[in-house]
């Protein structure tokens, strides 16, 4: 392999890790929605890396009909940056969103305490909650189709969110038509990006296990909610 190919293959792993860990948007709404939802570690691991795959894969499949069509750089990190809009808001909007269902459920899921004293002089106590008065066995809830779906969402956002570093060092080779450069580019910036994903991810999962979220945990959604939201002002405004 030559001289060139590999100062390429070490420039797209330096864009891709850096780009990946200044991103809070690549890691944090997992590892929120994972603590919310009480995901295991595996199923957790294995969206983020689904999430990966598709983030990268947007903008390879970008680059490479740049590259067909001979359009330049400027161009195709036009279309990237109008993508990286409309993801930092569908980002923003479904964290919102979440954030409220989340409060919403918090306030549904709460325990009441009522007394109540019989005329013999017999004082009581029992606890109820708002859900369980509304519970249908046989019916998926709404809070079960809302779980079901935050997946798929993520998923999607991801696929619209771009990975602008990896245009100008994905057409530099492919100006020179120079394809096994391109290939190599292509692999190592993806292996990087979603291997960072990754590592962040497992490393902030085991670092929350010795923190006690006990007395969090009823507003556990809400609060990952506003963490997905976080990163999408951090993408709309501050372009992370």
């Amino acid at each position: 392999m030559g001289s060139e190919i590999l100062v390429l293959a070490g420039t797209a792993a330096s864009v891709g890790f850096i780009h990946t860990v200044l991103g809070p948007d690549h890691y944090l709404p997992f590892v929120a929605m994972s603590k919310a939802r009480s995901w295991s570690r595996s199923r957790t691991l294995v969206l983020t890396a689904l999430c990966g795959v598709g983030h990268v894969a947007g903008s390879i499949v970008l680059g490479l009909i740049g590259i067909a069509f001979g359009l330049g750089v400027a161009r195709l990190e036009m279309v990237e940056g109008a993508r990286g809009d409309l993801a930092g808001w569908a980002i923003l909007a479904f964290g919102l969103v979440y954030a409220v269902w989340g409060l919403r459920r918090a306030h549904i899921g709460h325990h009441h305490v009522h007394a109540h004293a019989h005329a013999d002089g017999i004082t009581h106590a029992h606890t109820h909650d708002h859900r369980s008065e509304h519970a249908h066995p046989h019916t998926q809830s709404a809070a079960q189709r809302a779980l079901s779906i935050t997946p798929w969402v993520l998923f999607t956002v991801f696929v619209l969110g771009p990975c602008e570093p990896l245009i100008p060092v994905l057409m530099y080779p492919a100006a020179a038509h120079d394809w096994l450069a391109v290939g190599v580019v292509v692999v190592v910036f993806a292996a990087t990006t979603i291997g960072t994903m990754l590592a962040v991810v497992s490393v902030a999962l085991s670092g929350l296990q010795a923190v006690n979220l006990k007395p969090l945990e009823r507003y556990a959604h809400s609060l990952a909610g506003g963490a997905v939201a976080a990163c999408g002002v951090a993408m709309v405004f501050l372009g992370l």
